[in-house]
């Protein structure tokens, strides 16, 4: 088997707003394989300032795994435990190239075009005729949940906006999550919660900054207001830990990307925590390519979700690479009469 990699930087269309700062390109790694006449591709998906694998051997590790490539799966993913990114374009790489198509990792009935996957609608910080515009074209576009990343505006400001939306849309007709990327101060994050509960929203992830983890167990158990952790999962890869911090906040859902937990290994480790503690959890992309976001939904969709995901990110970038994902009245779909770019995906693996 042969093996090597290669770097991608995703230019967005329109730059994206988060309580972080504001992005305007997204990096990202490919990782391919070649055995006999099968190939296989993986997304390594870093998201720099985020990924616990953010750390300047990044790139010596991808080396490595490629020169390691024959101690195999197994082996390679211990060895690769402080990188879940790499973790997650293993697994995908490795899955691909025993498929009958490379970009069929999981068959099911989405694959085969007969069944969709709800997803929320992204709605970026900017600002409020900017938010506002990004909100009617969801609607438009037949989304029956939105997430709204908040925390860069006044929050008087940010109350007015969702207040303006549940004048026109009750919760029945159109479900609202908030993600304030832990733009929250401890000390004042509970009358925000209690205020934001008053507009009937579903949950708010990460209200404050991931680390606190006495404060966050308070606001878990005392906010009217469900809340999912989110960055606050990423950086623990001993299960015991996963457990402890699940039992110690006790949050009313988790959210899973994969390519910052360890890929389907640790998502389904935190998954399997979570539904014995009778905590909920969706998934949600971390603005991978195409390549990765069909890696994630196809998965997804074996889990058998009902609730809304977080995988709407494909349309996000000027280069992403041409796929049969769409999206379409707010779902996900694997449309059978397109195809993928597979001159892109050559010129990749040359």
């Amino acid at each position: 088997m042969k093996a090597r990699y290669i770097k991608y930087l995703l230019n967005f269309k329109v730059p994206g707003g988060t309580s972080r700062g504001i992005l305007t390109e997204k990096e990202t790694w490919f990782l391919l394989l070649q055995q006999g006449n099968s190939v296989g591709i993986g997304e390594c998906g870093i998201f720099r300032g985020l990924s616990y694998d953010d750390l300047p051997d990044y790139e010596e590790k991808l080396k490595w795994v490629c020169s390691n490539i024959h101690l195999g799966k197994d082996q390679l993913l211990k060895e690769l435990a402080e990188y879940p990114s790499i973790q997650f374009g293993l697994e995908q790489a490795m899955l691909s190239l025993g498929s009958e198509n490379p970009f069929v990792l999981f068959p099911s009935d989405f694959t085969a075009d007969q069944d969709t996957i709800p997803i929320n609608g992204l709605i970026w910080m900017g600002d409020l005729d900017f938010m506002q515009q990004q909100i009617r074209d969801k609607i438009e576009q037949g989304f029956k949940c939105l997430k709204l990343k908040i925390g860069a505006l006044s929050f008087d400001a940010e109350l007015e906006l969702l207040g303006q939306i549940r004048k026109e849309y009750s919760a029945e007709h159109l479900e609202l999550r908030v993600d304030a990327n832990g733009a929250f101060h401890p000390e004042q994050a509970l009358e925000k919660l209690k205020a934001l509960a008053r507009l009937d929203l579903h949950s708010i992830e990460q209200p404050i900054k991931p680390g606190n983890t006495e404060v966050m167990s308070v606001l878990c158990a005392e906010s009217p207001l469900p809340i999912a952790l989110d960055e606050e999962l990423i950086g623990i890869t001993d299960v015991t830990k996963k457990a402890q911090l699940l039992q110690t906040i006790k949050p009313q859902f988790i959210i899973l990307k994969p390519g910052l937990v360890g890929g389907y290994s640790g998502s389904e480790e935190w998954i399997g925590l979570a539904e014995g503690l009778d905590i909920g959890w969706w998934i949600t992309s971390a603005l991978e390519s195409n390549i990765g976001l069909n890696a994630i939904a196809q998965w997804t969709y074996t889990l058998g979700v009902g609730m809304p995901q977080g995988l709407g990110t494909g349309a996000l970038f000027t280069n992403n690479i041409e796929s049969p994902l769409a999206v379409e009245e707010g779902s996900l779909r694997y449309k059978q009469d397109s195809s993928w770019n597979t001159e892109v995906i050559s010129k990749l693996c040359i």
